[in-house]
Parts: C-alpha cells; sequence; structure tokens
C-alpha cells in the first residue's frame, strides 16, 4: 500500500534526543521533517559524538512507546510521522566509541595527571603565576579602571540594532549601552541573544539592565560586539563543530 504521507515546506518538530551509552545525555532538538534519516544522523553526530554510520535511530512517543525503527536512511524524518515531544533515542554500535566505557560521565575512569607544589612553582604560563601578575597590577593605581572606560567604543552602538558578539559569532539585538553599577567600572553593552545562549534575563546581581527571555541576556564590554546586518541564522543551517 502506498504512503500517503506529505510533507509541507517547512515543517519541522522538536524532539527530545537520549543516547544508549551516555545515560546523563539528553538534549532537545528541532528537526525539518524534511531531513532525511541520514542528515539526522549527521546533525545528531555532531551532539552526541556517535559515527553515522555506527548509529542506529529508535523513535519513542510521550509515553515511552516505540513508534518506529529508522532504518532507511534515505527516508525523510517526516515519513516516520514524529510529534512534538517525541524521543529520539540514539543507540551507538561500535564497541570501540568514544561514548563507551562510560569514561564521558564518571571522571573517576579518567587517569588523573598530577605534579608536586615545587614543580608546579618552577612552571611558566600557570594560572597561579597569572595570579600573581595581576595581583601586582590591581595594586597599582594607575591600572585600575575609570569609568569611562571604553566609553567611545559605545559611540556608534544603539539600542535596537542588530549585533554579533565574540567569541562565537552569538547574534542578537542591542538592548542597553551604558555604565553597570553592579558590575565594573566602564561601559557596557547589553545583549537579548537570538538563541538561549545568556546567563540571564536581563538582571545581573538585583539590577534589572533590559528585559528578555531567560538565558538569553549577556552584558558585555563594547570591544566584544560589532552592530550591522547580523539577522537571525536558519535554525536549520548545519550546526558548527
Amino acid at each position: 500500500m502506498s504512503n500517503k504521507l506529505q510533507i509541507e515546506g517547512d515543517e519541522s518538530v522538536h524532539l527530545r534526543i537520549t543516547h544508549s551509552n551516555i545515560k546523563s545525555f539528553s538534549a532537545d532538538v528541532r528537526f525539518s521533517l524534511q531531513m532525511t534519516v541520514e542528515a539526522v544522523k549527521e546533525k545528531l553526530w555532531r551532539k552526541c559524538g556517535t559515527s553515522v554510520e555506527a548509529m542506529r535511530l529508535e523513535l519513542y512517543d510521550e509515553i515511552s512507546a516505540k513508534v518506529a525503527d529508522l532504518v532507511d536512511d534515505t527516508r525523510p524524518l517526516g515519513f516516520y510521522s514524529p510529534q512534538d515531544g517525541f524521543r529520539l533515542h540514539v543507540i551507538d554500535l561500535d564497541p570501540s566509541s568514544v561514548t563507551s566505557g562510560g569514561w564521558l560521565e564518571d571522571t573517576s575512569l579518567v587517569e588523573k595527571y598530577k605534579i608536586s607544589d615545587e614543580a608546579y612553582g618552577k612552571l611558566d604560563g600557570t594560572y597561579k603565576k597569572f595570579k600573581e601578575r595581576m595581583g601586582s597590577q590591581h595594586s597599582n593605581p594607575e591600572s585600575k579602571i575609570t569609568d569611562n572606560y571604553m566609553e567611545d567604543l559605545c559611540t556608534n552602538i544603539r539600542v535596537g540594532e542588530r549585533c554579533q558578539v565574540e567569541p562565537g559569532e552569538k547574534r542578537g539585538l542591542v538592548k542597553f549601552v551604558g555604565r553597570a553599577e553592579t558590575l565594573a567600572p566602564g561601559f557596557w553593552v547589553g545583549i537579548q541573544y537570538d538563541e538561549p545562549l545568556g546567563k540571564h534575563d536581563g538582571m545581573v546581581k538585583g539590577k534589572r539592565y533590559f528585559d528578555c527571555p531567560p538565558l538569553c541576556g549577556g552584558i558585555v564590554r563594547p570591544d566584544k560586539v560589532k552592530v550591522g546586518d547580523f539577522p537571525e541564522r536558519d535554525p536549520f543551517e548545519e550546526d558548527e563543530i
């Protein structure tokens, strides 16, 4: 009997991802129903580490009843009729996979490198040496940050403009420009990220600087912000590694 499933233009589905070897792994990912099963595996490989060749996928509904085994890599995801809230379970068939053995979850299985305090003290470029240098700099009154620190860089940054923030090329909207009394002296820029890549909702240490959804807010120095034509990214474009 012919399959009568029809997939409309840009329909998508939001699935919860679990993994056979990584019990603590759980992610919510949105997929286009037009993606092939092979394309779904490639996207999941970037998130969980299981290779496409060694990956088997099982689809479960909201009460954990199996709906289908996604055995045909050429089929579109929509062929298996997933719905928002369903679970896509990744099974890693490679016994030598990086996900096997439990060491990604149990750090006690990882051999620890040990060094004596005396040997550590002789090394250059360590965090201890860095703290010592920073402490000596901060003890110098001339090195203190002024209230006008980076004010000149805010001249061309205005609330409401689209922007990109480094590092990570995170995109969003400028929501605040100015001094932040709960942070270090100088000028800051508040960002509402397009995705939940921030740390708050615009409130920092009890002071609200702007409003945005939870975990979409960030406040950074203006030298990290570039304003211009930075539209929201396509949610279905390939994930960066």
